[in-house]
């Protein structure tokens, strides 16, 4: 039987469109939502209050004071950065520091929280204070229905690659959750039904699902490679049976 390569080519094009055709529907899918929403209120935006700032005429204690209270109590290599934060309306800092580091690379990076007045260190936030901090960052109208404390969390959790432990603070109108680190003493991030769609929809743009968000992992470059052969195929197969093509060339 003779090899007929426009079969041949009509074969392997259909065969690859088959392979990575369902692919090819969660990309567009995806696609289409992430085109057709706002990222801001994917992000929640719209969900949070204005931000407070802390008045300039507070009295603040000098941050050395905290450091060396600090230093006092902890094995410390270096300082990172000391931030001023607000914690239920008073001013607190964040220091960052570092336990140990080996051949100039820092290990262990810690926080810790001290009073802005008095400079002296304080213990991680309460489920209280983390509930209060979750209200300052959502609209007025939101009613707590449920605090959970978060110490571990996998790859799929809407709150993967962040401080732990933190509070998981949910909301009911509007629906969110509102995650505050407890070491940090700050809020985090905000979750709601928008962009968990967004989320789940992300893991099949990236093709990542054990974690959703490797952008470089082999699966997604190896379909990239079928489907760029799939098109490629494509305009092969028009070329090759195309009759106005065959007329123009004779």
């Amino acid at each position: 039987m003779p090899f007929n390569k426009n079969l041949f080519i009509r074969k392997i094009h259909r065969y690859l469109g088959l392979f990575i055709g369902i692919q090819f529907l969660g990309w567009t899918i995806s696609g289409l939502y992430f085109s057709w929403n706002n990222i801001d209120d994917v992000h929640g935006d719209h969900m949070r209050k204005n931000p407070h700032f802390i008045s300039a005429s507070f009295p603040l204690a000098s941050p050395s004071e905290a450091i060396s209270q600090l230093k006092s109590e902890k094995p410390i290599d270096s300082i990172h950065s000391v931030q001023l934060i607000s914690i239920v309306g008073k001013p607190f800092y964040q220091i960052v520091y570092f336990s140990s580091h080996t051949e100039g690379v820092h290990h262990h990076t810690h926080y810790a929280l001290a009073d802005g007045a008095t400079g002296a260190l304080r213990g991680s936030l309460t489920q209280s204070e983390a509930v209060e901090i979750a209200k300052d960052n959502v609209l007025s109208t939101a009613e707590v229905a449920q605090i959970e404390l978060l110490e571990n969390t996998d790859g799929h959790h809407e709150y993967r690659e962040r401080p732990l432990p933190a509070y998981a603070v949910t909301f009911k109108n509007p629906d969110c959750t509102v995650y505050v680190s407890v070491e940090r003493g700050t809020f985090q991030t905000i979750r709601h039904d928008q962009w968990r769609a967004f989320d789940f929809l992300w893991m099949f743009h990236t093709m990542d699902y054990a974690g959703r968000d490797n952008f470089n992992n082999w699966l997604l470059k190896a379909l990239s490679l079928f489907g760029l052969l799939t098109v490629l195929s494509g305009f092969v197969l028009f070329v090759v049976s195309s009759r106005t093509l065959k007329k123009v060339t004779n």
